[in-house]
């Protein structure tokens, strides 16, 4: 059975500039059975309601400003799966989590800058489920636990977002050795009541964790990690690492 995974996707660049994480990525992929199909839930696809990606041919949308000319250039052509995201809404919608069809959604950077690293042959299907990020951890743990079957099924359930996300507080100078002990802190906290799946301290991490508005002033880029956690099973960490001081770039998986 697949597991889920939780991806720190970085900057849109990751993909023109892979440093660590990139080749992590690639390794991940490798070791991993052939998924018949990605869902994909992205810190990027901030919806008011849970709606899923229909379209069978999603484009790429370059949804970033002020990036080199090369990245807007990259493609990642895969197909949808229209007959996947129709079980995927039954299942929400089994599950009491009332969910909407998108067949205009494009693939944002969430979804294909870390599949070009994993899957550059763009030749598995890709879906998206949008991040209801108003309704907060819990909602996030039950869209997982709704979607866990497809695992069983060859389909790979990816939550990507980050471990740590201040952007006002980078630097843009910082080596790969160079990490806030502010974001330090917080990403240890993560990993060790991941590790002890300690479900009450993870839904409340805003009021428990260590730094946490300022690691994540909004949460959008961590919630796709309590996706990841409550379609998957056991905890481990497949990579870890930061970037411009403060940027973490971890990788999880589920089961």
């Amino acid at each position: 059975m697949l597991p889920s995974l939780f991806i720190s996707h970085g900057s849109p660049m990751l993909v023109l500039q892979p440093e660590a994480s990139g080749p992590a990525l690639a390794r991940l992929a490798a070791q991993l059975e052939r998924p018949r199909a990605i869902v994909v839930v992205s810190a990027h696809w901030e919806s008011h309601d849970l709606r899923v990606g229909t379209a069978a041919r999603p484009p790429t949308w370059h949804d970033f400003n002020g990036f080199p000319a090369e990245l807007y250039q990259l493609r990642y052509p895969a197909a949808g799966d229209p007959a996947l995201a129709a079980d995927i809404l039954h299942l929400l919608n089994d599950a009491g989590l009332p969910a909407q069809a998108d067949p205009q959604r494009p693939l944002d950077h969430g979804a294909w800058v870390p599949l070009s690293l994993m899957y550059p042959q763009t030749d598995i299907p890709v879906v998206q489920v949008s991040l209801p990020s108003r309704l907060g951890p819990a909602m996030q743990s039950r869209i997982g636990q709704a979607l866990a079957p497809l695992r069983a099924r060859g389909v790979l359930l990816i939550g990507s977002g980050s471990i740590t996300h201040n952007l006002a507080e980078l630097d843009w100078q910082a080596g790969p050795d160079v990490i806030e002990p502010w974001a330090k802190a917080f990403r240890d906290w993560m990993v060790d009541k991941l590790r002890e799946d300690d479900d009450e301290a993870l839904l409340d991490y805003r009021q428990s964790a260590p730094q946490a508005r300022r690691n994540h002033p909004s949460d959008e880029h961590l919630l796709p990690l309590f996706f990841a956690r409550g379609a998957g099973g056991r905890f481990q960490v497949e990579h870890s690492g930061f970037t411009l001081g403060a940027l973490g770039m971890d990788i999880y998986r589920f089961g």
